[in-house]
């Protein structure tokens, strides 16, 4: 009997999970659990209201009592003292004027402005008797905190507090003054902040403005019209607490408490359906009974789960296996539901195709080096002939034609050779003599072996000498067509008359760098992520780009892996490639073959 597909049992436990969570959801009467569910939340959202309130409250009044604190000294006794040391105690008020960012000030009996503690231009001098709060304070000769205003000369929404200054008699010196910018003074706690998708807003009923918007540099914030914003339309009509539907069919709860002394409203709502308030007392039966019903479908469904899933867990850990193992052959199993089998036959598929890949590459490579490279160096030796009038002069014309076959016969050779050394270093195959170089000599010999291409370009070809005799270990050969491939590459794209530079220094006491260095354009951005792979250019329509293989590059990374080292690239006015190699150890290692 063949097993139910793996389409068959996600449907079986979909099915069996939808029925039962319906069946228990209606068997155990989920109304009973949300019966008290408006006055839960209403009396919640009148706690958070009321705490943040307090809060508030509570800055507000140590700011007026410090102020307060403030002024008895600003008097000895029967006059205000003097202005010079007004000036100076209000210099000397450091923690005060962490309460009051806005400002300190010093009025006198009738309301004018004498001392500042920070220059506000044309505030001393001017006259305030005329604003509310500072008829109140000189007519009762108590502390009072205004509602929001906006500075006279600042602009700024502020709240001002003042406290009389009185004498040992009794008698109205003048006032002591203190501002916030409540944009900035943080004020209101952050917990009115809106969070997850409950509202929290703090309205000045006063002046109808929103107090938790206020941002520096802008105007008060104005509330919405009338009927734009239900919620707080709700809050403003003396109604406490209840529900309200916003504009979009949305049902609220909200809870409103009023700050007399400044005016403000604070309003907290929650979505109707967000929140499932506390247990009641069917809960109990509720859940024991749910939790029991959960815990027989999660078993159902975590048997189901794995029975389904577990041939492709072991499916999944042997082809990870054959990806982390070329070598790796074996072929997965087909068996288990239709579509397990259906994927092991496809892999299966999939490996012997990359098998007949891998083959036919094999293949080519060989023609490539047996039937291709032998003729074309008889051919090239018999146009080098020519060229040399071997077999007597040839006309201008002839000489031109094969100057262009010996041309592009040796770039033929070149990419031949190419693909052969690529081939044989990423398959391990490429034999290394390991040995000690002189990284001066080495230098020398890769400007000398270059000089004449150099020349042919118009670039100079330099050395830098380094600091200390430098020893590396590598394969001479591969190390030499390395330096050759990158000094290539530079005078190609370096402009006429430029010198390309070859240096090299200890990055640290294991590894010796090499660098050449031109000052060309450089490698555009966006190809640096694909410089060493092969057949890679950066400007394949630029004759420079033409005349590469595109695997030079990738050849150097592989050599330099097989030598231990690495191959990278910068742009440091002008284009900087460089290869590590391992250092010469102190005590000198033996020669030796690495493949």
């Amino acid at each position: 009997m063949r097993s139910p597909s793996l389409g068959i049992r996600v449907t079986l436990i979909t099915i069996s999970s939808s029925i039962a969570t319906m069946a228990a959801v209606l068997f155990f009467a989920y109304n009973g659990l949300v019966r008290d569910f408006e006055s839960v939340l209403t009396q919640r959202q009148l706690l958070e209201t009321d705490s943040a309130a307090r809060v508030v409250d509570q800055q507000l009044q140590i700011r007026l009592e410090a102020l307060k604190a403030f002024s008895a000294f600003l008097t000895d006794g029967d006059n205000l003292r003097p202005l010079p040391e007004l000036k100076e105690l209000l210099g000397r008020q450091p923690s005060l004027e962490r309460y009051f960012e806005g400002g300190l000030l010093i009025f006198d009996d009738k309301g004018v402005a004498i001392a500042e503690n920070r220059f506000v231009p044309r505030r001393i001098g001017t006259n305030y008797s005329d604003r509310p709060h500072f008829r109140e304070a000189l007519t009762s000769r108590q502390a009072v905190i205004s509602r929001p205003i906006i500075g006279r000369t600042t602009g700024l929404p502020l709240l001002s507090f003042l406290a009389p200054i009185v004498s040992d008699d009794g008698d109205l010196l003048g006032l002591a003054g203190g501002s916030i910018n409540l944009a900035e003074s943080g004020i209101i706690p952050d917990s009115l902040s809106e969070r997850s998708n409950a509202i929290f807003k703090v309205l000045d009923t006063g002046h109808f403005t929103q107090v938790d918007s206020l941002t520096p540099g802008a105007p008060m914030p104005e509330l919405p019209p009338p009927g734009e914003n239900l919620i707080i339309d709700a809050a403003l009509s003396g109604v406490t607490s209840g529900v309200v539907t916003d504009k979009s069919g949305k049902r609220w709860i909200y809870a409103t408490r009023h700050l007399d002394r400044v005016g403000w409203l604070f309003l907290r709502a929650e979505p109707y359906e967000g929140v499932t308030g506390p247990a009641r007392a069917s809960f109990e039966s509720f859940l024991l009974l749910s939790l029991l019903a959960a815990l027989i479908l999660a078993t159902a469904a975590w048997l189901l789960g794995r029975t389904a899933t577990r041939p492709l867990e072991h499916m999944s850990t042997r082809i990870r296996a054959m990806v982390d193992g070329a070598s790796d052959t074996r072929r997965l199993k087909p068996k288990g539901p239709p579509e397990t089998r259906n994927l092991a036959l496809a892999f299966n598929r999939l490996m012997e195709e990359r098998e007949a890949l891998d083959q036919m590459k094999d293949q080519f490579v060989a023609t490539v080096s047996h039937e291709l490279r032998t003729p074309l160096t008889s051919i090239n030796g018999s146009l080098k002939l020519l060229d040399r009038e071997a077999a007597g002069e040839l006309p201008e014309k002839a000489r031109k034609m094969v100057e262009v076959a010996l041309r592009n016969g040796e770039q033929l050779q070149l990419l031949i050779s190419d693909l052969l050394d690529f081939n044989k270093a990423i398959a391990g195959k490429m034999m290394l003599q390991i040995g000690t170089i002189q990284v001066s000599e080495a230098l020398e010999q890769a400007i000398e072996g270059n000089r004449s291409m150099a020349t042919h370009y118009g670039v100079s070809l330099c050395a830098v000498p380094a600091a200390e005799p430098l020893v590396v270990r590598a394969d001479p050969q591969r190390l030499r067509q390395i330096l050759d491939n990158f000094i290539s590459n530079a005078i190609k794209f370096s402009p006429t008359g430029a010198a390309v530079q070859l240096s090299a220094r200890a990055v640290n006491q294991n590894t010796i760098r090499f660098i050449v260095s031109d000052h060309g354009p450089g490698v555009d951005e966006q190809f640096i992520p694909h410089l060493f792979e092969r057949f890679a250019q950066a400007n394949p329509s630029s004759k420079q780009a033409q005349s590469g293989t595109g695997l030079g590059l990738a050849i150097c990374r592989e050599l330099a892996h097989l030598m231990h080292g690495q191959v990278g690239y910068y742009y440091q006015q002008g284009a900087h490639f460089w290869l590590d190699i391992p250092r010469q150890e102190t005590s000198r290692e033996p020669d030796h073959e690495v493949t």
